[in-house]
């Protein structure tokens, strides 16, 4: 079963771009994970033990390395296309 999660990370420091790219990173280093990032989340699909075990030990690391911070996630089932390009707003004509 495959795992798709958007997860944001809010450090509750002055320096907070430091500890998002240092948790990012690590993201990107398990090989049965992708990882897309954009301004505003990160997403990320793999199977579901790998995908929840990468963020249980990602998220405490993070903590014991930085202190607080805020993780808001949205978890779906399956897997999603990282890489989906919308068409929203762009009608055709009603002629």
């Amino acid at each position: 079963m495959q795992l798709t999660v958007d997860i944001s990370m809010y450090p509750l420091k002055d320096d907070f771009i430091t500890p998002i790219t240092w948790f990012i990173e690590r993201v990107a280093t398990y090989p049965t994970i992708q990882r897309k990032t954009n301004a505003l989340a990160t997403q990320i699909v793999g199977p579901y033990d790998d995908v929840m075990k990468m963020l249980s030990n990602e998220m405490k690391a993070s903590h014991e390395k930085f202190g607080q911070a805020v993780f808001v996630c949205k978890f779906l089932c399956g897997a999603r296309e990282l890489d989906f390009d919308d068409t929203f707003g762009q009608t055709q004509s009603d002629a």
